[in-house]
């Protein structure tokens, strides 16, 4: 049974972004619900880093043999709802869970304003970073980091300048364009972490957008109607273990990374795909080995992504705090792809290079009083 507090109509517009590594497009295809990714997400070959008034390609799938997808994440929640009602599955919206037990597993929730208790033999807390599952979770550790900045994000009725994405580094801060379709863009602005949305008009978000990816060669900004607008706050996050008796943690209920890296999707895929991998097992030979090593196993990719995300913020985003030998010492230098020598390192210099997973972040021991 999946219990989903919102009603079907919030989950299947709420706007979330989509850069679908090929592991993930895997398994949506392996689980039956490919056909509308094949035919209208946007397979992507390369990237584009600009910055010093140039572009320069990153030739992805020449450097990997593999692909990224632009689909949303709006759309995949659509193709999963429907999959699991077609295939029969109990999906109950605006089902509110209010407790559960992880040793002796139940989920207390609300159904049509009555309190329904459901005992089952696991719990899997996709609950996100708000939900009630993680604080379940006694003697709990956390690591996280919050930024100082945030994306402002926007949806435009245009269709995309660009074939692939394009992230900028710029002294005004960065920007990102990416596509929904080829008829919607999907742009976004590096902004102070406490802005105010109404300070940032239309006209004011193109012009900033303009000025941020401009090159010596007069590159244009399509512009057109804005039918969607938000400003989302950056942290890392972490929570270890993501088990604890039968309770176990997937996605942002158990670690959240900056959207830089386009990494937060496509680990709780990863998360749930291990999760179900070890279901299956369970089930069909009573070996409990792939549970018991879910949050292990889990947490190494977690790690990984942890650190590229961190990464590259600080090498595309500009530090609030950085002074102008900062910005000019930091500058990325590159004239050619790929560079004729090793670049000096582009990240800001107010931040480690490369430093270790967890050192990028701090350590806070969550206790049942604070949990």
């Amino acid at each position: 049974m999946v219990l989903e507090s919102r009603d079907r109509e919030y989950v299947e517009h709420r706007q979330r972004a989509g850069m679908l590594e090929q592991n993930t497009t895997d398994v949506l295809r392996e689980s039956g619900v490919g056909e509308r990714l094949d035919r209208e997400g946007l397979v992507h070959r390369g990237l584009e880093l600009r910055f010093g008034g140039a572009g320069h390609r990153i030739p992805l799938t020449d450097l990997t043999g593999r692909t990224v997808t632009v689909y949303a994440q709006t759309e995949i929640v659509k193709d999963l709802v429907a999959r699991r009602l077609a295939d029969g599955g109990d999906v109950r919206f605006e089902a509110e869970v209010v407790a559960l037990d992880a040793r002796a597993p139940s989920v207390t929730f609300r159904d049509g304003g009555r309190a329904r208790t459901l005992d089952c033999d696991y719990i899997a807390g996709c609950d996100g970073f708000h939900g009630v599952s993680r604080p379940a979770v006694p003697g709990l550790r956390t690591f996280e980091r919050e930024y100082p900045f945030a994306w402002l994000g926007i949806l435009a009725d245009v269709p995309p300048s660009t074939d692939e994405l394009i992230y900028a580094h710029h002294d005004r801060g960065f920007a990102l364009h990416s596509l929904r379709s080829p008829r919607v863009s999907r742009l976004y602005l590096q902004v102070p972490p406490d802005e105010d949305l109404a300070a940032w008009p239309g006209a004011r978000i193109w012009d900033e957008l303009a000025a941020r990816f401009a090159t010596d060669d007069g590159w244009e900004l399509r512009e057109g109607p804005i039918t969607d607008r938000s400003i989302t706050p950056m942290r890392s996050f972490v929570a270890e273990p993501l088990r604890h008796d039968r309770l176990f943690l997937a996605g942002d209920a158990g670690h959240i990374v900056p959207p830089t890296g386009a990494k937060g999707l496509n680990l709780a895929v990863s998360d749930v795909t291990v999760l179900a991998r070890a279901f299956a097992e369970r089930y069909a030979s009573g070996s409990d080995t792939l549970l018991d090593g879910y949050s292990d196993t889990c947490l190494r990719r977690v790690w990984r992504a942890e650190h590229f995300s961190y990464w590259m913020t600080a090498l595309l985003h500009a530090d609030p705090a950085a002074t102008g030998f900062d910005r000019r010492s930091s500058a990325p230098t590159w004239t050619t792809w790929p560079p004729r020598r090793r670049p000096r390192p582009p990240w800001p210099r107010t931040t480690p290079a490369f430093p270790s997973a967890r050192a990028c972040l701090e350590v806070a021991p969550v206790t049942r009083a604070n949990a």
